[in-house]
């Protein structure tokens, strides 16, 4: 049995890692500030004996004694992350400072997530670990893009000069049960106007291509990289290369749903990328093998059926 520490454990990914990890037959510590997580995410956990939940922010030190550390504590939509974009900054920042210091204080292994984001608007397709990003350093998104980027230094830096044991993950576009519902992402925008019978937005023509990892992939790959071989600390793209348009995501939504609702388009928000695709060769050769295997398809069924059963006890 390992001890675990998860910040923004309670939020959508932290959740079900939370839930994979004490499946494993581990012990969890989740720890989260409730900005974007919420306890209805971990409530089917809180009985387990070996689940602990610390309300805490990570911009704040926290000490504990642990074998392992995944670090996913930051929001990752923009309505959210821009909401209070020096926060978002603090906490990507002094968040990645303070468990940094904390793993090497108890000899931890510690695990960022990191993002798609750090390549910007990609002028390199599809996008392998090597590309340095094309990024707008003062755009409404560079809270979270640049926030992200400088923590990945600080991982480096701390494994070279320290000798942090770290791991670095790219997450490229996830979606899954326990999305938030107003987090302002595509597919959970698309899923509850959908439900909702009301106008699904498309921003810009449609033509820009996002790539769409079910959640349970990501997990997967993610686990796999902490437990991956000693020397091999990324950076990692974790992501599904099969790439679609949002025209393409948005008519899937309506015959899932069997929803009547109209496609309608707004202008495209300031730096949101064109294209955005995973070369995934690198994840496939040190993990094992590793590449999604949950399709398009059967991973929107289950993320409907998750929001049609909220949309019925929450006024979202």
């Amino acid at each position: 049995m390992k001890r675990i520490l998860v910040t923004g454990g309670a939020g959508f990914v932290g959740s079900h890692l939370c839930e994979r990890l004490l499946k494993e037959g581990n012990e969890v510590i989740c720890l989260d500030n409730y900005f974007t997580g919420s306890k209805r995410n971990i409530e089917h956990l809180m009985d387990h004996h070996f689940f602990e939940l610390v309300r805490h922010d990570i911009i704040n030190p926290y000490m504990v004694e642990v074998d392992e550390i995944y670090n996913l504590a930051c929001p990752a939509s923009p309505i959210h992350y821009q909401y209070n974009p020096i926060k978002t900054v603090k906490t990507s920042v002094m968040g990645a400072i303070n468990m940094l210091g904390l793993a090497k204080r108890v000899g931890a292994k510690i695990l960022q997530a990191s993002t798609s984001e750090v390549y910007g608007n990609p002028s390199v397709h599809p996008q392998p670990e090597s590309y340095w990003g094309n990024v707008n350093p003062i755009g409404l998104r560079s809270c979270y893009d640049e926030g992200k980027r400088c923590a990945e230094t600080l991982f480096m830096d701390y494994h070279n000069q320290n000798k942090v044991n770290i791991k670095i993950i790219r997450i490229f576009n996830t979606y899954g049960p326990r999305m938030h519902p107003q987090d302002g992402r595509v597919v959970s925008n698309f899923i509850v106007q959908a439900l909702k019978g009301k106008d699904i937005t498309i921003f810009g023509d449609g033509t820009q291509t996002r790539s769409f990892q079910y959640v349970d992939d990501l997990i997967e790959g993610m686990t796999r990289m902490m437990n991956s071989r000693d020397g091999f600390i990324g950076p990692v793209n974790i992501g599904n290369p099969d790439e679609f348009t949002m025209l393409e995501l948005a008519e899937l939504v309506l015959e899932l749903t069997n929803s009547s609702s109209k496609i309608i388009h707004l202008p495209l928000p300031q730096d949101d990328p064109l294209q955005r695709q995973p070369d995934i060769s690198l994840a496939k050769k040190e993990l094992n093998g590793w590449k999604p295997t949950i399709n398009l398809r059967t991973g929107l069924a289950s993320t409907i059926s998750y929001f049609d059963e909220l949309l019925k006890i929450e006024n979202y």
